[in-house]
């Protein structure tokens, strides 16, 4: 039986008129002849809609009780056994109750499709599960249901459904697609205007996305390699030197012209022009594609032209711009020798795809042709002697055999010359050869003695013999100076790699990396600088500005490593002319140098150098980037922290207040008497709403100061004994057990901050152990759990025998605003056992849950222990003082378990 094929109508937002669109379509389906029927359908209200549904055959669908409810999902048996051609099932995104056949929808969907039914059904872009988080961003609400995309892509056909945002909204307050008492909320949140158009975008950016893949699909089956300018693709070829930033701003400008297309920057990296590319100027343009939104990409190939037209054409680009260099036309002939003419190449074989011609100033042209590595003034030197003596010394081994005769003579001075060309590389070689063909000529060719060839056969042999032993020697040096090219990246690449692994190790990757530098350079110092503008002169503060001069950029040292290297802070071009005299400056890009000192760097070492300063830079934007992640989750948690703060104080602080203007109001009743009794009681309610109300705002406070790091500490020597007895004020007595070892040491603590810790612990197990005796023992000498630097600790546990709780949400139970399963409001807002490990963690320590061996739940506050030094404010410290008291507990009132429960 042949599979069913599934269409699914895509919408923007929920409204649009999924449901209504595919009910139509099944509706003309019908009207073609087509078995039609409704598996499942939501009419939502929706006159419309159910007038469609009820045209159609419906499938009853099947009732699953959940929770009290009658819930109706997709009948799959029923459906099956019916056997329609086609078949109507909504919301293809849709989670199944629990205990069903499927988890999801589209599950029991794809049993219809195994079964031989064709499905139509509907989904929102929302649910997508790669756009999911986006969403989420955008709305500010992660939706309920997903589906990934690899499942939504098999459907045969996606149908995008889609209306403006403003006939949107229009629908949605006419009350088309929410109850008119929810129209308002709807309309000043999901469905704002913005909301509406990202959201669109989106849906279409995805689609469209899927229409490539479709496509690219397409040509690759049928052997299509011509372009199609379905979209417009620029494909700009870098040549690996600064003339790379003009073409890609050129492309751009010319993407700019149409609405919509791909901007793509290639860099062909061929054999032997490794030599040629800038690793600084490739990472700059690299970084200014991304900028520009388009994307970076590296090819390999022998042939520059074909693998750049190979790119172009996989991609289906449908423009390519190259860059020429205005030259003569020797160096257009030197170039073409060299194996250049790439833009004439590309020009003859793109066919149906535009290229544009950029003309460059030839100074860009150095960074383009490919530089042969040196072979050394040594080897080259010795090739040059061989080619004088070698030929010689063969021609006098050969005098030595009268049976010699031309043809032997030729090969052992071929042998000579290419012995020659394996020391010393293509000239020396082609010198030996004409030296050779000289001597062979004049001993070994008839008439002997002259220069002068009798036979023309011989004049042939000759100038055989001259040709092939150049073209062996062209043959052997591109062979030797090759393979001595990739020995040297492979040398590079290796020592990238182990200064990679090196930086990882330390703490900082930056200076690390300039540490192996040291090493790998065999330098004194490295250091990375950077130029920005002087603020102080553009402010007007200055000199130059005072006199109308423009401001000077100035050097700021970012990182060093051994010495460094001297260089003036004020220079408006480049370190190197500061009062650096001898030094390696390598330009990273306009605003970063990287500086060596202590010898001068061979030629054959710059590249290394350029390409280790890139690395230096990335591994600097990688701690920018970690910062800034670090700022933007630091504000994303106060942030949720204000949030969380001002939901409990608009809850949470209505029931103390309450209570006390109820008890208020009654007292201050004209013509009502109370009882002395009564009063008392209206009074104490007062005072227990008022204590109550004092731990709330003074844990909110507290926990506030501790996620905006204003906590000071006052530490100083501490006797667990002196902070107990304050910590357990307002505790039944008859609940607690102190155990403490007798002659414990002291630890370093705030004693206000330990009361209000052990406070919090203690109240949190009272409520959450009610039938349990809590414990309080204590250990000193071993090191903490964390450590604490090596230093001993001195422990306090606080033991209880309750419930316990489970070990995947110890980590949960610290966190703000937490409570063990369905505790109500009115227990409090969740913040003991936070603020209880905030203080432990500013005072140096660690708090930490364990399970009570038995059943219940053991709390360990770790403290370093004391060095015996009492703790001296300085001056400077004294308004401090009363931050501590403050926070302190033994003089406090009674503390109620209203506000610190904390699991």
């Amino acid at each position: 039986m042949a599979r069913g094929t599934l269409r699914i109508f895509l919408g923007s937002a929920p409204g649009v008129g999924k449901t209504y669109t595919m009910l139509r379509e099944g509706h003309r389906l019908r009207e073609a002849g087509d078995d039609v029927v409704v598996a499942f359908a939501r009419d939502r209200g929706r006159r419309d809609t159910r007038a469609l549904v009820a045209g159609l055959e419906l499938i009853p669908a099947r009732r699953v009780p959940y929770r009290g409810l009658q819930l109706e999902e997709l009948d799959v048996d029923a459906v099956i056994h019916r056997g329609p051609a086609t078949a109507v099932v909504d919301e293809y995104a849709h989670t199944n109750p629990p205990d069903s056949r499927n988890a999801y929808r589209w599950q029991d969907i794809d049993e219809l499709l195994d079964a031989g039914i064709n499905v139509l059904s509907t989904l929102d872009i929302q649910s997508l599960a790669s756009l999911s988080d986006v969403v989420s961003a955008i709305t500010e609400d992660r939706p309920a249901e997903t589906v990934p995309d690899e499942i939504v892509r098999r459907a045969a056909e996606i149908q995008l459904v889609d209306i403006s945002p403003e006939l949107l909204r229009q629908r949605l307050a006419a009350g088309r697609i929410v109850a008119a008492d929810r129209v308002d909320a709807a309309l000043s949140n999901f469905y704002r205007p913005g909301n509406l158009a990202a959201l669109r975008e989106l849906a279409l950016l995805w689609l469209a996305d899927q229409v490539d893949e479709g496509l690219a699909g397409y040509r690759t089956a049928k052997g299509i390699e011509s372009s199609w300018p379905a979209r417009e693709r620029i494909v700009v070829g870098l040549p690996g030197g600064p003339e790379g930033g003009i073409l890609i701003r050129r492309g751009a400008r010319i993407l700019n012209r149409v609405s919509g297309g791909d901007l793509l920057a290639v860099h062909v990296r061929a054999a032997g022009s490794v030599g040629a590319e800038s690793p600084q100027e490739l990472e700059a343009q690299r970084r200014l594609v991304q900028g520009l939104g388009g994307s970076y990409h590296v090819v390999t190939g022998e042939d520059p032209a074909a693998a750049l037209l190979d790119f172009a054409r996989s991609v289906n680009a449908t423009q390519i711009v190259l860059g020429i260099s205005r030259r003569g036309s020797l160096a257009r002939l030197l170039a073409g020798l060299r194996g250049g003419r790439t833009g004439g190449r590309v020009i003859r074989d793109a066919g149906a795809i535009d290229v544009h011609i950029v003309s460059r100033p030839p100074a860009g042209e150095a960074a383009v042709v490919p530089r042969r590595r040196n072979l050394g003034r040594a080897r080259v030197t010795t090739g040059f002697v061989l080619a004088i003596l070698l030929p010689v010394l063969l021609q006098i081994l050969l005098a030595a055999n009268p049976d010699k005769n031309l043809a032997t003579t030729v090969l052992v001075q071929l042998t000579g010359s290419v012995a020659v060309a394996l020391v010393g590389g293509l000239w020396p070689a082609i010198l030996a050869a004409l030296w050779s063909s000289l001597l062979v000529n004049y001993f070994s060719t008839p008439p002997v003695g002259n220069l002068t060839i009798s036979d023309s056969q011989n004049v042939l042999a000759l100038l055989v013999f001259v040709g092939v032993s150049a073209a062996v020697a062209t043959v052997v040096d591109v062979s030797a100076r090759r393979s001595k090219e990739a020995a040297l990246a492979k040398a590079e690449a290796a020592t990238l790699a182990d200064l990679t692994r090196g930086a990882a190790g330390s703490e900082d990757t930056v200076v690390g990396l300039l540490e192996q530098a040291l090493d790998v350079f065999q330098v004194r110092g490295a250091a990375l600088l950077s130029r920005a503008d002087d603020d102080g002169l553009r402010a007007g503060g200055g000199t130059a500005a005072r006199s109308g001069e423009g401001s000077r950029p100035r050097w700021r040292l970012i990182a060093s490593a051994g010495e460094v290297p001297a260089f003036s802070s004020a220079d408006s071009d480049s370190p190197g002319t500061a009062g650096i005299e001898g030094e390696n400056v390598e330009r990273i890009d306009a605003t970063t140098c990287l500086v060596l000192s202590g010898r001068v760097l061979p030629a054959t070492d710059r590249r290394l150098l350029g390409a280790f300063g890139v690395h230096v830079v990335a591994q600097l934007e990688r701690q920018q980037l970690l910062a800034s992640r670090s700022e933007v989750l630091k504000l994303a948690e106060g942030n949720t922290m204000r949030t969380s703060i001002l939901r409990a104080v608009s809850h949470d602080l209505r029931t103390p207040l309450a209570g006390i203007k109820l008890a208020v109001g009654g007292l201050r009743q004209d013509g009502v008497r109370y009882t002395r009794e009564e009063e008392q009681e209206l009074l104490a309610t007062i005072e227990d709403c008022s204590d109550r109300l004092e731990v709330l705002v003074g844990n909110l406070l507290d926990m506030s100061r501790i996620t905006s790091d204003s906590i000071r500490p006052l530490l100083r020597p501490v006797r667990w004994y002196e902070v107990i007895p304050g910590g357990l004020h307002g505790i039944a007595p008859d609940r607690v057990r102190v155990e403490l070892p007798a002659n414990m040491p002291e630890v370093e603590a705030d004693e206000g901050m330990l009361e209000r810790v052990i406070a919090n612990i203690v109240e949190n197990a009272v409520k959450y152990a009610p039938a349990s005796d809590i414990v309080l023992t204590g250990s000193s000498g071993g090191l903490s759990p964390a450590g604490l630097g090596g230093r001993p600790a001195g422990e306090l546990r606080i033991i209880d025998h309750g419930t316990g709780i489970p070990a995947d949400r110890v980590v949960d139970m610290f966190r703000p605003f937490q409570r063990l399963d369905d505790a109500t409001q009115a227990t409090g807002v969740g913040l003991g056992l936070a603020v209880a490990k905030g203080f432990t963690e500013a005072m140096g320590g660690r708090l930490s849950a364990e399970a009570t061996p038995g059943g219940g739940l053991t709390m360990v506050i770790s403290l370093p222990l004391s060095a015996g030094i009492p703790f001296q404010a300085e001056p400077d410290q004294a308004p401090l003082e009363p931050q501590s008291a403050v926070i302190g507990r033994r003089h406090a009132p009674p503390i109620l378990s209203s506000g610190t429960d904390t699991v």
